[in-house]
């Protein structure tokens, strides 16, 4: 495979201690691709120190913290690769995992991205939260995953060595073709950060794309996301970006009733956020709203012309998974 064919890209903001930990892993175990660093203006001294360390991994410096969507999207135009690799600086990865994602693409052209399984870097013989064996949707507009139901993990029993098409690949560990995520426009920036993949996985589908995951690549992810280490400010984000999301790319009969049946099921989730996180988390339930209903009008406009209608695999998640 020629180098330039793959660039694994990691966007960095003042990590300069997971660039320490995992990047050389990094570089040991990705000789078919080249590495970039793309820095958000970071305050600590991460640039200097690839730089003194890491002569082979090349530095993007974007002018401001743009977030992830607008990090990445920015980064991007300044590097020449056929597939990009979307990589979290707190990302083990291991050694051969980067074949049999290449063979994956060359296997079908219509695969735009692709994820290998996502494993926990502090609990190794369990999913982690951000990927874990590939990403569906209910069809109240809920991610989950195989390995993970909202905050329900998996052991990995190998019931996932699988490759099979999934409904998003994890923005920690995202393989995709660049010529796809430029025709997309890359993230929505608007998203800031938090389900910005799911909704470009979304796009791609809706664009008669496939999105695979392999079990044949393996990845170990630090993570941390569950909702009791979250602050308000990723609730806030999370439910917002959802919404946005389900308003872009649902079919239009789907639209209504599921906003409104989402209004009544994110209230609940408010009051139950507030008595087990306090109350920042029932304002940021409350805030989304407002926030998604001020993005309204250029949310439509952003509508593609084509929903899939089979858009879920499951239905009822939420119902099933608590009653």
């Amino acid at each position: 495979m020629n180098k330039n064919r793959l660039a694994i890209a990691i966007l960095n903001w003042n990590g300069k201690k997971w660039l320490e930990k995992f990047l050389p892993i990094v570089v040991q175990h990705s000789p078919e691709a080249d590495t970039y660093i793309i820095d958000n203006a970071s305050e600590d001294d991460s640039v200097t120190f690839v730089e003194n360390n890491f002569p082979s991994v090349k530095v993007i410096q974007n002018s401001k913290n743009e977030g992830f969507a607008a990090g990445y999207n920015s980064g991007l135009k300044n590097i020449d690769a056929e597939i990009y690799c979307l990589l979290n600086s707190d990302v083990e990865v291991t050694q051969n995992w980067i074949p049999p994602m290449i063979a994956l693409f060359d296997s079908d052209q219509s695969i735009a991205a692709a994820q290998p399984k996502i494993l926990s870097y502090h609990n190794r013989n369990f999913f982690e939260y951000a990927g874990a064996g590939g990403g569906f949707i209910d069809n109240l507009g809920f991610p989950y995953c195989r390995g993970r139901i909202f905050n329900s993990i998996e052991e990995d029993k190998g019931q996932y060595d699988d490759e099979t098409e999934i409904f998003w690949a994890s923005g920690c560990s995202l393989f995709i073709r660049s010529k796809d995520f430029r025709e997309q426009g890359g993230f929505d920036e608007r998203f800031f950060a938090h389900q910005e993949e799911i909704d470009l996985c979304w796009r791609l589908k809706n664009s008669g794309k496939k999105i695979m995951y392999t079990g044949k690549s393996a990845v170990y992810h630090v993570g941390g996301g569950t909702l009791s280490n979250q602050n308000p400010e990723k609730t806030f984000l999370n439910f917002r970006n959802n919404l946005s999301m389900m308003l872009k790319n649902l079919p239009f009969p789907n639209l209504l009733w599921l906003l409104f049946f989402r209004l009544s099921l994110d209230g609940i989730a408010g009051i139950q956020f507030a008595f087990r996180h306090g109350f920042s988390h029932l304002w940021a339930v409350v805030r989304s709203h407002i926030g998604f209903y001020a993005q309204l009008p250029e949310t439509w406009r952003r509508r593609q012309k084509h929903q899939i209608r089979k858009y879920y695999q499951e239905k009822w998640l939420v119902f099933k998974h608590f009653l």
